[in-house]
């Protein structure tokens, strides 16, 4: 199951901003299995740009997970203010991960790196 529009539609508010979150997932399961854990969550997911990527979203972020050799890269939108609850979210998933957030001029504000090697 790595589909569902039972998750909460991302807010208006940020349809108007550029991606500004961006990361990997180190060594991460296919990117179907991730947007089940999100899934799991309780966000929503649908097909992504490509064969193998998805979209996850929920009301304060919209993420592709996009698998790329041996890794999974995540990029879009996120509440800048729910930065840390993202990086929560993939932390209780158990993945090895960074996670990079930008202001509207593409200027780094965060980084975090978690998981065990």
């Amino acid at each position: 199951m790595d589909i569902s529009d039972e998750g909460q539609p991302l807010d208006p508010v940020w349809l108007e901003i550029s991606n500004n979150v961006c990361g990997g997932l180190a060594g991460a399961p296919s990117a179907s299995l991730v947007a089940e854990r999100f899934i799991g969550a309780g966000w929503s997911s649908e097909s992504g740009s490509s064969w193998e990527s998805y979209e996850v979203e929920t009301s304060w972020c919209r993420i592709e997970v996009d698998p790329a050799d041996g890794d999974t890269l995540l990029n879009g939108v996120v509440d800048p203010q729910r930065f840390e609850e993202l990086a929560a979210l993939l932390t209780r998933f158990g993945l090895r991960f960074s996670l990079e957030l930008y202001d509207d001029d593409g200027e780094l504000l965060r980084e975090i790196e978690a998981g065990t090697p």
